[in-house]
């Protein structure tokens, strides 16, 4: 018994030193969340991110883009600068991944199971957004958006969005969506609660 008590004093005394466990919440950073409208009707697949942070930031690995149902799947991929996507074709037939924009690239043409690997190494001026198209199905398109950090997050078919974890201050809060522009927005963030940004589309 004496064996324990002693025991049980000795992990008490760590926790309240602060060699225990202890909440990472306020470390890692604040929130920003809000929505995206076109009118009154809310925006899925829009990306709204931090314009530029200060800082050198590395993909913590590569990002897929799937052919499934003759559909790109997801059909907006936000990404890092420097981030590798796989191309996967689940389809049961032949597809094609091609760009028009920037650098241009075309992976060429593979079967069902085969994975073809793009690399998006730059982009001068964020949000870089690159249509992917395939030269077999014309109907088929998405986009990859390339960024400046990691504070980005693309809103659900609520037109909702929230970012995590970005850096307490002042930042520029920015939106890009396929149709429709709306400008950068002042944001300031802390620990202590979200903040609120909402945007509106416009032509």
């Amino acid at each position: 018994m004496t064996r324990r008590l002693g025991i049980s004093l000795l992990l008490a005394m760590a926790v309240a030193i602060g060699t225990g466990p202890v909440s990472t919440t306020a470390a890692a950073g604040a929130a920003i969340e809000g929505t995206v409208k076109t009118g009154a009707v809310p925006t899925a697949d829009a990306v709204v991110y931090i314009q530029h942070t200060e800082g050198s930031f590395a993909p913590a690995g590569p990002a897929k883009m799937d052919q499934r149902s003759m559909k790109f799947t997801p059909a907006v991929l936000p990404i890092l600068v420097g981030t590798t996507v796989k191309f996967l074709n689940s389809d049961p037939t032949q597809h094609n991944v091609f760009s028009p924009d920037f650098e241009k690239y075309n992976l060429g043409t593979w079967p069902q199971g085969q994975t073809k690997d793009q690399v998006f190494a730059k982009c001068a001026k964020a949000p870089c957004a690159y249509v992917q198209l395939c030269r077999i199905h014309p109907e088929m398109e998405a986009y990859v958006v390339v960024l400046q950090n990691p504070y980005f997050a693309v809103t659900n078919s609520e037109g909702h969005y929230r970012i995590e974890n970005v850096p307490p201050g002042a930042h520029s809060l920015g939106v890009w969506a396929a149709k429709g522009k709306a400008p950068v927005k002042p944001v300031t963030v802390d620990t202590s609660k979200p903040a609120q940004i909402d945007f509106v589309l416009g032509r």
